[in-house]
């Protein structure tokens, strides 16, 4: 039995050797050249050793395949060889191809040359980094700062450069917002440095000076006066939803594009990234980034419809609960909101049906929507009840979504989920849209009555979701091999 400990023991010190190794040569090459390595989207620039081998263990059990550290850090070897422009390349799957195909190739560097020949020697020049400012900094302001900073990389990204507050009469102003980045009873501590520069009312995060700007309304901001030109806003306050308001950004010097991260009313295009950005008019400057649940259920919704097309359906979310709620019972304009949010479960209305018809047109009509608030601080849960056109299997439809969340299209918005121990907390800082908890599908015995159930971590997922879309209309995307 020692003899055996002794021998796994060394086995895991190894591994820990190799993912060491990898860690350091995914941070060169993302420092350095702007490559972005992932493990079926699991991202390792910002992992531990111990993390990156545990997305090595997700990985085997999701592609069945002994999908290693020692042949990633082999196939990231070779990749580190090549001239390659800004890319995410997904390594897992790079890997797991390699086990398949590896008769078919005379050598790894082979291998991965041809895998990669369409962005070989490519023109590096498309991406060019975009100034962003953040209007609004609680929730989702904070969570998406921290995500701009982590994916800085060298410096041709999108850069966060001012956060707009209210005015205020508090000298701490800036130190207790500070604070606020630095850590979160959530989502942890920041990793990174903070600190507060008064004389030029701006926080220097990780090498970034970050202006904090004052002012109660979004028009008359001269942004060019802090070096800000053509920047992206990001409006995290939800006061302003409509275009006559939100164009109201528009006015400020220095301001090109508007992201609203609440649904948008009137005809501001409701954007799902991955699912229907590439529906808009070319000449918009204002989008919504819809809703949390939105883009929790908009990606499974147009996987299941575009498969088997869904007849009707509804749609429950099981909610954490918000800010908008109260902590104790006090008044609150809409109904059973105003009870104590750490003590009850709220049923209350969402616009999620209404919403996901803005995103897939042909689901117009087809979903009724509820919600359940619940006393956690995060992680929500949609269950999907659909009535299908065509018969499934639990066997099938599951493929199917598993399928899509290792390389369809929508692969960086669906985490395909095999636990059967999974609960809201094993969401928390999840980067994808939404993760479909494999084990609680259920479909009834006329093969037609679906039941999913779909997690979402509706603070960080949905920020990355933004994130995304701001990237995406400032055409400030990487190239990718998913």
């Amino acid at each position: 039995m020692q003899t055996k400990f002794k021998n796994e023991f060394t086995l895991w010190i190894s591994k820990q050797n190799h993912a060491i190794e990898l860690l350091a040569l995914a941070q060169q090459l993302w420092f350095n050249k702007s490559l972005e390595l992932v493990i079926f989207r699991k991202t390792i620039i910002d992992s531990s050793p111990s993390e990156i081998l545990n997305h090595h263990l997700y990985a085997r059990q999701i592609v069945k395949n002994d999908v290693t550290v020692d042949k990633t850090l082999a196939i990231t070897q070779e990749i580190a060889k090549l001239d390659l422009p800004p890319t995410v390349i997904d390594i897992g799957k790079l890997t797991f191809e390699w086990e398949k195909e590896e008769a078919m190739f005379s050598s790894k560097a082979d291998f991965v040359k041809t895998k990669l020949a369409n962005l070989v020697g490519k023109d590096k020049s498309f991406q060019k980094p975009k100034d962003v400012v953040l209007f609004g900094f609680g929730r989702v302001g904070r969570l998406a700062a921290r995500i701009l900073f982590a994916r800085a990389g060298r410096g041709d990204q999108l850069l966060l450069k001012a956060i707009v507050v209210r005015e205020t009469k508090n000298p701490d102003d800036i130190i207790k917002r500070a604070e606020l980045l630095r850590a979160d009873s959530v989502h942890g501590p920041f990793k990174g440095t903070i600190t507060v520069d008064n004389e030029l009312k701006a926080m220097r995060v990780n090498g970034h000076i970050v202006q904090i700007i004052y002012s109660s309304t979004p028009d008359g901001i001269d942004y060019t006066t802090y070096g800000i030109k053509d920047a992206l806003l990001i409006d995290n306050t939800g006061v302003y939803r409509d275009r006559d308001g939100l164009s109201r950004h528009l006015k400020s010097t220095g301001i090109s594009q508007v992201v609203l991260t609440a649904p948008g009313k009137g005809d501001i295009p409701n954007i799902v990234y991955g699912v229907n950005q590439t529906i808009h008019n070319p000449e918009e400057k204002i989008f919504s980034a819809a809703s949390c649940t939105t883009n929790a259920i908009a990606p499974v919704l147009k996987v299941v419809n575009d498969y088997y097309t869904i007849d009707h359906g509804h749609i429950e979310t099981v909610h954490s609960y918000t800010n908008d709620q109260n902590l104790l019972d006090n008044y609150h304009k809409k109904y059973r909101r105003g009870r104590s949010a750490a003590l009850n479960m709220v049923i209350t209305e969402t616009g999620a049906a209404k919403a996901v018809a803005k995103v897939i047109p042909d689901l117009a009509g087809k979903f009724t929507g509820n919600a359940v608030r619940v006393p956690t601080p995060n992680v929500s849960l949609a269950i999907l009840h659909m009535r299908l056109k065509k018969e499934t299997t639990i066997e099938e439809l599951n493929g199917i979504l598993k399928a899509e969340s290792l390389s369809g299209s929508l692969c960086e918005q669906i985490e395909y989920a095999v636990s059967n121990e999974l609960v809201s907390s094993d969401i928390i800082g999840n980067t994808h849209a939404c993760v479909v908890d494999s084990a609680a599908t259920l479909i009834d015995s006329n093969k037609r009555n679906v039941v999913l159930y779909v997690w979402y971590d509706n603070e960080f997922g949905y920020t990355r979701q933004v994130v995304r879309l701001a990237g995406y209309i400032s055409k400030n995307l990487r190239l990718t091999y998913y």
